[in-house]
């Protein structure tokens, strides 16, 4: 918590409730109604109380708030191409990089969020949207009851989504277990691709979904998975690490397994950062890391495993989104963005793709750009589809089950 000398013109009670509609936005995830539900306030006294929280310096009271900045580095970094050439070549520099970046307006953040949301997209074009949606899919299964059979299944359905409608186009990947990387890439055959000239393999990896274990079990799951074909990597960051204020940790990590990523050719499997947002908690947190994540060679950043709520969300994609623009413009390299978990509507993914068209550019409409991580969107697309083609809903049982 930061806490200015604006405060001394606060009445005591104001201060409490401000703090405590703090706590509950940054902390708890909740929203301008919820808040005022829970306090018995009007949504408009909610978000005054936000708006003086932000005042007086009250900015967000996680943990990660009065760690993340004060706390010595355990170590020192292991420097990347990307960060030396943003001047980062230690502890010191790298926290001090994180610690010059702008603090996020929630309210204006959300704002546009809402404004996106809002945006329609005209029935001619919306054919369009759903053959790009399909297009942008990471097909996933990640079960404890996962099987053979069912990632088969999975990797058919990849390949011909609606038996029925030959137009259809292909999703870019499915994503399994590093165990089951050689049944999906075996299913795929020669159809095996980038996400673009055929179907990729992506793998979780770094002890998913938590990534609570050792950099050397982390190292040797992403270098089974790659040796069994995967050509993505999923990665975890060690969230506890990051909200501890420990950078060096999580950036040393990142660093090890993108190495883990590459081959015995030179080339290397693409690796997806997931930073597990709804566990970071705040947008600061989420905009910090993905500044890092990126600075220590990631090639998307990924909201979240899908294990933990709250998931995607439009306000953080779009955050996520303005940092890899950000990036773009100071260095003219693109990194994707990954948003996963909870998309399961066509229209919701719809909004996503207007929020890449309006915060990134349409350039980042591209399976190497853009993915949403999903197991029961794609179904819904297709009963979308079909309601196109025939002028009626045809209904799940239309659809094959994951």
């Amino acid at each position: 918590m930061r806490i200015c000398a604006y405060a001394v013109l606060v009445t005591t009670t104001e201060y409490d409730l401000a703090r405590t509609v703090a706590r509950l936005y940054y902390d708890d995830n909740k929203t301008q109604d919820e808040i005022g539900e829970a306090l018995g306030l009007t949504r408009w006294k909610a978000g005054r109380l936000l708006a003086l929280a932000r005042e007086i310096g009250i900015v967000s009271i996680s943990i990660a708030e009065s760690a993340t900045f004060t706390e010595q580095a355990t170590g020192g970094i292991i420097a990347t191409e990307r960060s030396r050439a943003q001047g980062i070549t230690d502890s010191s520099s790298l926290r001090g990089f994180l610690s010059r970046l702008s603090t996020v307006d929630a309210v204006g953040l959300e704002g546009r969020a809402g404004w996106i949301a809002s945006r329609s997209i005209k029935n001619e074009s919306k054919r369009a949207a759903l053959d790009t949606i399909i297009r942008l899919i990471d097909l996933t299964t990640l079960e404890g009851a996962d099987t053979p059979g069912k990632v088969r299944s999975l990797v058919a359905k990849a390949l011909i989504p609606d038996p029925h409608d030959s137009t259809t186009p292909r999703v870019a990947a499915v994503c399994v277990y590093p165990d089951m990387v050689g049944h999906a890439v075996r299913a795929l055959g020669a159809k095996i691709g980038d996400g673009v000239t055929g179907v990729s393999v992506a793998s979780v990896a770094t002890a998913f979904p938590s990534g609570r274990s050792t950099i050397d079990i982390k190292i040797a799951d992403t270098r089974y998975a790659v040796a069994e074909g995967a050509g993505e990597i999923d990665m975890v960051i060690d969230r506890g690490a990051f909200l501890a204020g420990d950078f060096d940790t999580v950036f040393n990590q990142i660093v090890q397994v993108r190495e883990a990523c590459n081959r015995a050719d030179g080339t290397h499997a693409h690796l997806k950062v997931i930073l597990e947002t709804g566990e970071l908690r705040t947008y600061d947190n989420i905009k910090r890391a993905s500044w890092l994540a990126i600075l220590a060679g990631a090639d998307f950043i990924k909201t979240s495993t899908g294990k933990v709520q709250p998931a995607a969300t439009l306000p953080t994609t779009v955050l996520m989104l303005e940092v890899v623009r950000d990036w773009f413009a100071l260095t003219g390299e693109r990194i994707g963005v990954k948003p996963a978990g909870g998309i399961r509507q066509s229209k919701d993914a719809i909004r996503y793709l207007v929020a890449v068209a309006e915060v990134a550019g349409e350039e980042w409409l591209h399976p190497h750009l853009f993915r949403f991580g999903a197991s029961s969107l794609l179904n819904d697309v297709l009963i979308q589809r079909q309601k196109m083609t025939t002028g009626h809903y045809s209904g799940p049982d239309y659809v094959t089950v994951d």
